[in-house]
């Protein structure tokens, strides 16, 4: 089992109350993890051209929207909180024409599907897939939206790494006169999925619902929806001496970022 539909109404309460507080936290660009791990890998693997037609899906506060607009892009944003689309469409003033904001439910094909059928060149989710708690609307939907060869990319916490359960050990230890420190991971449960609840942002009002999947999930689910795994990357920070970091994700990569391409 990996879809939990009856936790969807849930799910969507929780980020429409805290939206303000993750739009107020992320402001306009973004926090470390996304501007760092997240988006020069997703953007390479996206690869977006001028004049090119984009779902964002999930879009939260816009951010990667509005990245995608200034790359000559036309982006459809659509995400199931209305709070945070007001957040987006507050951010976007001078993309009213290159960003249309849309506040749709991802698990339903059919609101998907009014957006427009072999409408788009690609798709892209950054951090969004593991926050959304039935996935088959969506997979049932995208094969038709999409333009032949059209890519959707998607990056997610790692699911080896940040899976239920898992400890974050920070190690330090007196070797021959010199303080050596190493991070790792304890990870008790990787295969099972699973829904959890999760604080992504330090303070925020309330927790907001994960859905564990491990990897073979996606792919499988990909792949029976038409699609082919041709581009894969698992960003790491680079090293940096100056930062004192408990845990630093130097050789642990704290997310996954896929490309499935649509078969012709």
């Amino acid at each position: 089992m990996g879809e939990w539909k009856e936790l969807t109404a849930s799910s969507q309460e929780r980020w429409n109350e805290i939206a303000g507080f993750w739009d107020d936290f992320m402001g306009e660009h973004s926090n470390r993890f996304h501007r760092e791990i997240v988006r020069p890998k997703t953007e390479e693997l996206l690869a977006p051209q001028e004049g090119q037609q984009i779902l964002d899906i999930a879009c939260g506060n816009g951010n990667f929207s509005r990245r995608l607009a200034d790359l000559g892009v036309k982006v459809t944003a659509i995400d199931y909180s209305s709070n945070m689309i007001d957040r987006a469409v507050g951010r976007s003033s001078a993309y009213q024409d290159a960003i249309s904001y849309k506040v749709v439910d991802a698990t339903k094909s059919e609101e998907l599907l009014a957006l427009g059928k072999g409408s788009f060149d690609g798709a892209v989710a950054n951090m969004a897939l593991m926050d959304i708690a039935d996935l088959s609307g969506l997979l049932e939907a995208l094969p038709r939206m999409l333009k032949p060869n059209g890519v959707v990319v998607f990056s997610i916490p790692h699911p080896c790494f940040q899976s239920p359960n898992t400890r974050r050990i920070h190690e330090s230890e007196d070797v021959g006169g010199r303080v050596v420190t190493r991070n790792s991971v304890q990870v008790s449960s990787y295969l099972q999925p699973e829904p959890m609840e999760s604080i992504g942002v330090k303070g925020q009002p309330v927790a907001h619902y994960v859905f564990h999947r491990p990897l073979h999930y996606y792919i499988q689910l990909f792949v029976r929806a038409g699609f082919v795994l041709d581009g894969l990357e698992e960003p790491a920070f680079a090293y940096d001496a100056t930062r004192a970091e408990r845990f630093d994700w130097y050789e642990l990569p704290p997310a996954v970022i896929f490309r499935f391409r649509k078969l012709a």
